[in-house]
């Protein structure tokens, strides 16, 4: 669409319509809230919320909803060819892990073993 201004013989163009939000996929809803209830089960996390913007989508995992998110899962397709297409950022914006697999860098997230000893 064009709209020309009667001041000026110029044409002036209204700005294209942004591109497609980043958004999960099917696989990689499923693996963030497969390990989202399992957490919730074990009585750990309790909420999420879901974000998807022009240039990232972000998962992003709360303690109590009331709280800063505990974890943030972010896809950034800009960073594919960098260091990775997800990382995990932790409260204080530290890096935890980043990959272009989602299963490898969820299991930053995953709980340790405990071992006894004897």
């Amino acid at each position: 669409m064009t709209v020309i201004d009667q001041a000026s013989p110029h044409v002036l163009r209204f700005p294209q319509k942004s591109r497609q939000p980043v958004v999960f996929d099917r696989r990689e809803l499923g693996l963030l809230l497969s390990l989202y209830g399992r957490r919730v089960a074990e009585g750990e996390w309790r909420d999420y919320a879901i974000d998807f913007g022009a240039d990232v989508a972000r998962f992003d995992i709360h303690r109590r909803a009331s709280e800063q998110p505990l974890y943030m899962v972010k896809k950034i397709p800009a960073h594919a060819v960098k260091g990775g297409l997800f990382e995990v950022v932790a409260p204080g914006g530290l890096i935890m892990r980043r990959g272009n697999d989602l299963d490898q860098v969820l299991r930053v997230l995953e709980k340790k073993p405990k071992f006894e000893t004897i």
